[in-house]
């Protein structure tokens, strides 16, 4: 789906629950606001979520992509802290709805399977599934599968949708993608809160490049989940498949890293990499977008929710 339909409409409802996760077009508690807190407070909470209640939600985000009017979608069931992305841009609520309108999709049908939802910390849910898609956005042909990733947080009485992407369906033996332009360093300074996620990042990056499995293991939450274009990954098989190939001239260079507070034990933060080098003789995939969910497990952050766009 494109933007929240590219929301990759990929990679995060605003009714209260009942009972209660390649081209597309994804904390600290100190910076949780007093007023939002007691707004929060105020009313009464959401229950707790059940995957078949957030996957009707999200099919209406995908009924009304198809239908070509998400206004009122995003009016009701999209989080004022959205985050998302479109065309290779980072995108806020506003310009999400924006790009959607400009893209001017033509929808035949859609499909969505093999849906799973992660919960992290109470008030964050994580909806990963594969869907099947025919039509053109901007003029384009859409990928026919893709992976996507939706993430909904509890606000208040309502679950709204704060992130969303996807990437091309792929598997070992697809062509890497085509390298991006080269990114340039932010000049501007990270606020406190995209400093300290961006440290985690940091770690866990170079555990990466050092091909040290301790150290991937130490930066990842209990109940990780890694989501790319190959489908889902827990703990273990993206511990494995970050570690066990024999690499070669590992680089990365990060660029315009934002963060957003979901609760004071969840945030997320979404920033460029550009990456360099080989593993088993093929080049690494030029990741272009990163989106890394963590939360607080005792006094520590750890990465619990972990996706990368290549477009």
């Amino acid at each position: 789906m494109k933007t929240i339909k590219n929301i990759v409409l990929t990679t995060v409802a605003a009714f209260a629950l009942s009972a209660c996760a390649a081209d597309t077009a994804n904390k600290p508690a100190a910076n949780v606001s007093a007023a939002t807190t007691n707004t929060n407070a105020a009313k009464p909470a959401a229950a707790a979520p059940t995957k078949d209640a957030l996957m009707t939600l999200e099919k209406q985000g995908w009924d009304a992509w198809k239908s070509g009017d998400m206004t009122a979608y995003y009016n009701e069931t999209v989080s004022d802290k959205y985050t998302g992305f479109n065309s290779g841009k980072r995108v806020d609520k506003a310009a999400a709805l924006a790009a959607t309108k400009a893209d001017k999709c033509d929808v035949k049908s859609y499909s969505v399977s093999d849906d799973q939802m992660n919960m992290i910390g109470s008030d964050v849910a994580v909806l990963s599934f594969k869907a099947a898609q025919d039509g053109t956005c901007a003029g384009k042909k859409i990928p026919a599968e893709v992976w996507s990733t939706s993430v909904y947080v509890r606000e208040g009485d309502k679950w709204k949708n704060v992130y969303y992407s996807e990437n091309a369906v792929t598997d070992a033996k697809s062509p890497t993608p085509k390298a991006a332009a080269p990114i340039a360093a932010s000049a501007e300074k990270p606020d406190a809160m995209t400093d300290a996620m961006m440290k985690v990042e940091t770690a866990a990056w170079d555990a990466w490049k050092n091909r040290d499995v301790k150290a991937i293991e130490g930066v990842m939450a209990k109940d990780f989940l890694y989501v790319s274009g190959r489908g889902r990954q827990d703990r273990a098989a993206a511990t494995k498949g970050w570690s066990e190939p024999k690499c070669e001239g590992l680089a990365y260079t990060f660029a315009e890293p934002k963060s957003v507070s979901l609760t004071p034990d969840v945030a997320f933060v979404t920033y460029k990499a550009d990456v360099k080098g080989t593993c088993d003789g093929k080049a690494v995939a030029p990741t272009l977008w990163v989106a890394s969910f963590d939360i607080k497990e005792g006094d520590e952050w750890k990465n619990a929710f972990y996706t990368d766009i290549n477009r």
